[in-house]
């Protein structure tokens, strides 16, 4: 509710201040709208997040609450090693959305602050059964943890490309991640998520139903998806960390934490094995993401926004009934078949409209 209160006041101000300063995210090939829009929503997550979390973990402090279950001094250094790398983060979205960064530049940065994730003690320790493997040893879950990472950043930025779309999955990731948390008592991490998931509140109804004509229209630009996506990089290596001492073994709550991102990740996988077919740099932009495809198809951008949603929503269900029940390649295996059957239906349902669109062009 802080976070909420605080998005509702700050944001109105950004967008004052995006106005007159004529800070705007221009139309394009590549953009869905048509009329000059501020890109500055983000400026106000990290900010918000930080003086929420320290507010309420203060409060309780005072209050002669505890840190329940968990190690005080891990703790404290996971999250300054995280506040660090969420700050560098920020300023380098910041730098993106004012002056426009190389994609270089931006992969440094997320390097850099994945290894200060791990450099807290959070990185990947097993991976629950998928292919046969269970415990891995540092010097591979290390690195695994890095790309993890970048590509969680990378996803969430990328599939950013409509109103409401990546502030709505991203919604829909935190409540989850931030549930599993809460039932495993670990409440400082799902009061991470939950605050994050009330920032994107107050922006979500600027940004999918603000009127740009009016000037109550909003995006998030790379300064709010790279926050976001850290974020939820920290939660998700955090609940795919395996209980090795104890012999654990299947861990279904990794599991659902990458359920609740598999529309992004596996958009990723798709476009750049689309673009490295092409010849392309997968690094570059083009129009091939799995809203853009819905796009084609006829779909109105809330409509396709929605769908999007739905889709997540069914994958998550699907693992988390699966989960436990079923082998992680064969979850692994089932999830990627549905995804490939899907996009050939969608693939389908675009040349039909394009056919359509042939026999009559008005």
């Amino acid at each position: 509710m802080v976070a909420v209160t605080l998005g509702t006041i700050i944001i109105p101000k950004i967008l004052l201040i995006s106005y007159k300063k004529r800070l705007f995210d221009e139309p394009g090939k590549r953009k869905v709208h048509t009329l000059p829009v501020p890109r500055l929503g983000g400026l106000s997550f990290f900010p918000i997040i930080l003086i929420s979390l320290c507010l309420i973990i203060g409060i309780r402090y005072h209050l002669g609450f505890p840190l329940e279950n968990l190690d005080a001094n891990q703790v404290l250094c996971e999250f300054l090693f995280f506040a660090v790398g969420s700050m560098m983060l920020y300023l380098t979205g910041v730098m993106d959305d004012l002056i426009s960064l190389s994609y270089r530049h931006k992969f440094l940065v997320q390097i850099l602050s994945a290894l200060l994730l791990v450099c807290s003690g959070e990185w990947i320790n097993s991976l629950g059964g998928l292919f046969g493997i269970y415990e891995i040893p540092a010097f591979l879950g290390i690195p695994l943890t890095l790309f993890v990472v970048v590509y969680i950043i990378n996803a969430i930025n990328l599939i950013d490309g409509i109103d409401g779309l990546a502030s709505g999955l991203c919604c829909i990731t935190l409540s989850v991640l931030g549930t599993v948390c809460a039932v495993r008592e670990e409440y400082i991490y799902s009061l991470l998520a939950f605050t994050t998931f009330g920032v994107l509140i107050p922006f979500w109804f600027y940004n999918v139903f603000g009127n740009a004509q009016r000037g109550h229209k909003l995006f998030m630009g790379d300064t709010g998806s790279l926050t976001l996506g850290y974020i939820i990089s920290l939660l998700v290596i955090h609940l795919s960390m395996a209980d090795t001492k104890n012999g654990e073994r299947m861990n279904t709550d990794m599991i659902l934490a990458f359920s609740t991102l598999i529309v992004p990740l596996f958009d990723v996988i798709r476009v750049v094995l689309h673009r490295l077919r092409e010849k392309k740099n997968p690094f570059l932009p083009d129009q091939n993401h799995f809203h853009h495809k819905l796009l084609c198809t006829g779909m109105r951008v809330r409509t396709v926004m929605t769908t999007i949603l739905c889709v997540s929503l069914f994958f998550i269900g699907l693992n988390w009934m699966l989960a436990g029940k079923v082998g992680t390649v064969w979850l692994l295996i089932t999830d990627i078949v549905l995804w490939t059957s899907m996009q050939l239906c969608i693939n389908y349902a675009i040349r039909l409209h394009a056919k359509k669109k042939l026999l009559n062009p008005n």
